[in-house]
């Protein structure tokens, strides 16, 4: 990696995390380049506008959520041990590094619901990513003999990403200690209702 890629990374990584806590609107150039230590002259030769920037954070924020959670699982068997896995990777992601400050997904979501533009649409294709490759594992558990035949796909993975969405919102929000085992409860049940 190069100096300027590497100085990149750095001014994304930032930016993920404003973008988490505060949200994809809280990034500006001057603030980045404060948090960076860089000129904001510098840093806005790297992006030319907040629009850019924040584009290219929802981009690291995925690239880093596929090298974090997606890629690892990918290196398991087909069916139910790689499902397992992707499970395990994107709960253990609410405390990365990666989501320091809260999910940046989620943040955005809330941000960018009602919304238009380049930021919203890069934010949908990011989530119907997400979603098809959870149809795509539960289709895998199927087709291995893991699922019963009759098993929706689209339905285990709707619910399934809901359970991961009240296990971010009981986690971080509430503080509650008991959601990690209410989850890891849920997900065993959801995953024996699909044998």
């Amino acid at each position: 990696m190069s100096k300027g890629d590497d100085t990149r990374a750095a001014i994304l990584t930032a930016g993920m995390e404003v973008a988490a806590s505060e949200g994809l609107e809280a990034l500006s150039i001057g603030r980045l380049a404060d948090r960076v230590g860089m000129s904001k002259s510098g840093l806005f030769a790297h992006f030319r506008s907040k629009e850019a920037l924040q584009l290219a954070v929802l981009e690291h924020g995925r690239r880093a959520f596929a090298e974090s959670v997606a890629g690892p699982a990918l290196g398991e068997p087909r069916g139910e041990p790689r499902l397992r896995a992707l499970l395990d990777g994107w709960l253990a992601w609410n405390w990365s590094e990666d989501a320091r400050g809260g999910c940046l997904f989620l943040q955005a979501a809330a941000e960018y619901d009602d919304r238009e533009g380049e930021v919203r649409d890069a934010l949908v294709r990011i989530q119907r990513d997400l979603l098809d490759f959870l149809v795509r594992a539960s289709e895998l558990c199927v087709e291995e003999g893991h699922f019963r035949p009759d098993v929706d796909p689209r339905q285990f993975a709707f619910e399934l990403f809901a359970l991961v969405m009240a296990h971010h919102f009981y986690t971080r929000l509430l503080e509650d200690p008991a959601a990690p085992q209410r989850t890891r409860e849920g997900l065993e049940r959801l995953l024996s209702s699909a044998h």
